[in-house]
């Protein structure tokens, strides 16, 4: 998470980004810095924190091409995923549904064969699988076993 993206957010398309994504937590005018991305031509995400209600996306979610759950606090790897994102999924997954939007739902933290079915099954879209994955003894069969669950979009 970084302060004030909207001065990075021309630099990480130059990179070659093609979603961009936000924090919630970082933006003090989120409708501009989703409007900034998508004036690159990037799709545009916005990350919640755990404590962080998806109720506040509800004005907005038709903007937005991706929402990234934070399932463990930011900051370090191998963290114990938080269940109470299991109803944030599906709390979000019927603002989105109400809505009628493709946004993605996306879980970034904590994710494993132990909980990669349940958040899938709770209206996940996306997982990101680190620790899971990198911190295995065979990381090429760790995802081949995610993969098996039926993920369609896995980020190692």
């Amino acid at each position: 998470m970084i302060e004030r993206p909207e001065r990075y957010i021309e630099q990480y398309r130059a990179a070659g980004a093609d979603i961009i994504s936000v924090h919630f937590e970082a933006c003090t005018h989120l409708h501009r810095n989703i409007q900034q991305i998508k004036s690159t031509g990037a799709k545009a995400g916005v990350a919640l924190n755990p404590h962080t209600s998806v109720e506040l996306l509800k004005d907005i979610i038709e903007d937005l091409d991706l929402v990234i759950l934070m399932s463990v606090n930011p900051g370090f790897g191998g963290q114990k995923f938080i269940y109470q994102t299991l109803n944030k999924i599906t709390q979000l997954k019927e603002i989105i549904t109400t809505k009628n939007t493709a946004t993605l739902i996306e879980i970034d933290g904590g994710v494993g064969l132990q909980n990669a079915e349940s958040i899938l099954q709770a209206g996940a879209d996306v997982l990101v699988a680190g620790n899971s994955v990198f911190g295995a003894a065979n990381p090429k069969l760790a995802v081949y076993s995610l993969k098996q669950i039926g993920i369609q979009g896995l980020y190692a």
